[in-house]
């Protein structure tokens, strides 16, 4: 095998490995929040853009996965957009995650998870701040070492640690690609999508624990392929209706 292969998973090893010697409690706390809102029936968002938000496309909807996770989604910083770099302007955008926070159909005593490496763009602060005025908890994952080391840019200076009451650090690096070639100067290999992927579905394996704890069967998809996939999903989206946003 390649030995930058190697190098690249041996990083995602012991990335996770801080992440359950150091992050778990954060976890906890994540779990605590999304499962108490889903036995109390409030919606449950999730937001980030571009390449962060693989991490909230991997909670929702899909197979394995929690119903009730909501996501937000701009029009403007997605893959669809063209020209595709101009989403590196939109996400600098002060007033653009208000305007999809408004419409979101969030409401006061709700959760909201913002994925967000950096945490310095205008929207992946403006979200999450304009959430926790809005009585929102906010839960965010971010890489603490990247963030620490780059400046806002946003008009209010702060960063997207700033305005979640639960932080869950994916103990990435700076600039998120973890692989050093010789004869290059920029590292290739991010592993944000991977480690965000492992806390994301640490955090459903955790709610999941705490429903059944409470006396409450979590409503988590099953695959469409599989026989009666479609119809029991279904009975999860009739019976949750009123906090899913999606349909």
């Amino acid at each position: 095998m390649s030995v930058h292969v190697s190098q690249y998973q041996q990083f995602l090893h012991s990335a996770i490995d801080r992440i359950v010697q150091t992050q778990m409690q954060q976890i906890d706390r994540a779990a605590d929040v999304i499962a108490s809102a889903i036995r109390d029936k409030r919606s449950v968002f999730g937001f980030a853009p571009m390449h962060a938000g693989i991490v909230i496309e991997e909670l929702v909807y899909r197979a394995g996965g929690l119903a009730t996770i909501n996501p937000i989604v701009s029009p403007i910083l997605q893959f669809t957009t063209r020209p595709l770099p101009s989403t590196s302007e939109f996400e600098r955008l002060p007033g653009h995650a208000e305007i999809l926070l408004r419409n979101s159909g969030i409401k006061p005593g709700d959760v909201l998870i913002v994925h967000a490496c950096s945490g310095r763009v205008p929207t992946v602060v403006e979200m999450p701040m304009k959430a926790r005025e809005m009585g929102v908890t906010v839960i965010g994952i971010y890489s603490e070492q990247y963030a620490g080391h780059v400046s806002s840019l946003d008009p209010s200076g702060t960063m997207t640690q700033d305005h979640c009451d639960i932080l869950i650090d994916n103990c990435g690096v700076m600039g998120d690609a973890c692989v050093q070639l010789e004869g290059m100067a920029q590292r290739v290999a991010p592993s944000s999508t991977v480690t965000g992927a492992f806390i994301a579905n640490s955090i459903v394996i955790l709610v999941c624990e705490k429903l059944l704890s409470m006396g409450i069967e979590p409503p988590v998809y099953r695959s469409a392929n599989l026989e009666g996939g479609r119809e029991f999903n279904a009975l999860i989206m009739e019976e949750y209706k009123d906090v899913i946003h999606y349909l």
